[in-house]
Parts: structure tokens; sequence; C-alpha cells
């Protein structure tokens, strides 16, 4: 096991180092657009190592054209105070390398800057929401202390579920407590995050835990893949890439930052009137959205920033619920 955490840390090394370089200050140098095709009359580009596979999506913005290193400190300005449970884990570098793999997919490269800047806002406020340590009268207001967290400080259980022993066992030894930006419970989310990524979630958790670039791709993994057939991933509900049906429309479901918390939390958060974890998360939106200079007005109106009257797409169980 410590072999193959050295080699993934090896890698990850050999990653940075041959793909990004960094100026004085700190931040990620672009690399140019290098290639221009149009496939089937449709335009697709490649932007050297941010944006290398060819996508229409890679002929937008690339995600360090709109979102500076600057940036990131201001939205998760306490994350690194002394008093944070993971102070020194996060950082903007490990958050552009691991968008790498997600931005040719359209992850805030979809649409416009406006576009753009609105999705970073909404997936790093569920990052902020759930990665927080701002209660109460926090310095800084409790808005400020996103990234403050990495794992559930106090696992209640080992969140190992024997009903998928034959797709997903549980390692020996291995705890599927709560870990990363967007955290993840359980062994079968575990697993199906190890696939989508090519990394051994399944019996290597710790990684997430231990490597900020995989914690964060993780995270954006979850935003990009739909939970069951059928439905959209939060990236198309977002960004409007998801057309909802009739009985979707019934149950108050439409496109925007609401239907977001539906699939990433379902009933935990949604059709529960206005609870203080649903406002929480849309707290975080919308101060991320004015920190970043988009505007909160630009959250749209309460039905769709909200989940208050959602039906969930996927009502949650002891088993499957995640916080």
């Amino acid at each position: 096991m410590e072999g193959s955490l050295k080699f993934v840390a090896l890698m990850m090394v050999m990653v940075v180092t041959a793909a990004v370089a960094v100026n004085g200050d700190g931040e990620v140098s672009k690399t140019p657009p290098t290639v221009v095709k149009k496939v089937k009359g449709t335009k697709m580009c490649a932007k050297g190592w941010e944006c290398n596979k060819l996508s229409k999506f890679c002929c937008n913005l690339t995600i360090t054209d709109i979102f500076d290193t600057y940036q990131f400190e201001n939205l998760f300005a306490k994350r690194n105070s002394p008093i944070a449970h993971a102070v020194g884990f996060w950082d903007y570098r490990s958050f552009i390398l691991a968008s790498a793999d997600f931005q040719p997919l359209g992850f805030a490269t979809t649409g416009g800057k406006k576009m753009q800047m609105k999705e970073l806002s909404a997936f790093l406020g569920h990052v902020g929401s759930k990665t927080s340590c701002g209660y109460g009268v926090a310095t800084g207001g409790p808005l400020a202390w996103g990234l403050c967290y990495n794992k559930e400080m106090s696992p209640s259980q080992d969140y190992c579920d024997d009903f998928y022993k034959l797709t997903y066992p549980c390692a020996p030894g291995a705890q599927y407590y709560g870990r990363g930006a967007l955290p993840l419970y359980w062994n079968f989310n575990y697993g199906a995050a190890g696939e989508g990524l090519k990394v051994d979630l399944l019996n290597h958790p710790e990684y997430v835990e231990q490597n900020a670039t995989i914690a964060f791709q993780a995270a954006m993994w979850r935003w990009m893949t739909p939970m069951k057939k059928g439905q959209p991933s939060a990236h198309d509900a977002f960004v409007g890439n998801w057309k909802p049906t009739k009985n979707d429309t019934l149950e108050h479901r439409v496109p925007g930052f609401g239907t977001t918390m539906n699939i990433l939390y379902g009933d935990l958060v949604c059709g529960q009137g206005d609870v203080d974890s649903m406002n929480n998360i849309i707290s975080h939106y919308q101060y991320y959205l004015d920190l970043l200079g988009v505007g909160r007005e630009e959250a749209g109106p309460h039905d769709v920033l909200t989940c208050a009257e959602q039906k969930p797409f996927n009502p949650s169980s002891t088993s499957s619920s995640s916080s």
C-alpha cells in the first residue's frame, strides 16, 4: 500500500513539473492554444496542458483565463488559519491541475465568461459550504472558512455497506468516512469515483485526504457525473444542458442552482422548505458570486436558486446519505 501511494505521489509531481509553469508570484502560467480543427463542421480546440483534448469547450476561455490565485485566496481566506483542520492542504495549483481532466468536458468552460464564472461560483459554493468550519461569529464571517476540512473529524462508523460486496467490496481495514472537497462517503461511492478517475480509491480511500489534486478531482467527477441513468449531472442542470421532463416540472425541478443541491444531497437538503442546511449552501454561492465580481443578482429567482419545494430525484437511505 505504501509503495502504491508513493507511486501516485511521484506521478502527480511529474505531471505538475511537466505541465505547469509557475511565475514568481506562484501563479499558474498558461500555454497558448496549440490546435484548432473543424470536426464534422464543429470548431474544436486543444489548449496546452490545461485543456489538452480536442473539444468545443476548449475553444472558450480556460479556467486560468478567468480565475487567478488571488481570487482563490479571497474565496478561501481562512483555510490556512492556525485553527483550521487542513492547514497547508488545499491550494490553487491542485485545483487547476485537477480541472484539466474536466475542462474539455465543459467544467467551467461552458458558455461565455459569465456562465463560466457562475459555474465556478456554484461548484465552489458547494465545496465551501461542505468543508467550512466557520460557525456563528467566526473571525472574518462564517462564509470565509471554506476548505477548513479535508476529512470527517470524528467518524461514527467505517461506512462499509456489505450490500455492495460483489461490486465494491470493502478493503480490509479501510474506512470510508467523509473525505474531500465534496466529501465522499461509503465504499460504493469511493469505488465509483475511483473508476471514474482511474485511481484505486476503493482499496485506498486515504488518497482523498492525502492528495489535494485527487480530492478536487473526486469533487469535480461528482459534479460532472449523473448519479443515475436518465438523470442530469449537477453540471448539466446548472449550465442548462438538461431539459426537464413533464414529471420534473410537476415536482418543481428546474435548471439552476437549486437542482444541483437536489442531485448532490436529495432530501437531506431539498423539499423541506427554507431550512438552514439549504440556505447555508446558497449563501456560499451568493458570497462567491460577489467576490468573483459576478454579483449575487445573477443567481436567479427563488425557484431557480433553491430546492425548497423540489421533490428529490433519489430519496435518501441510511446507507447512501452524505452530508
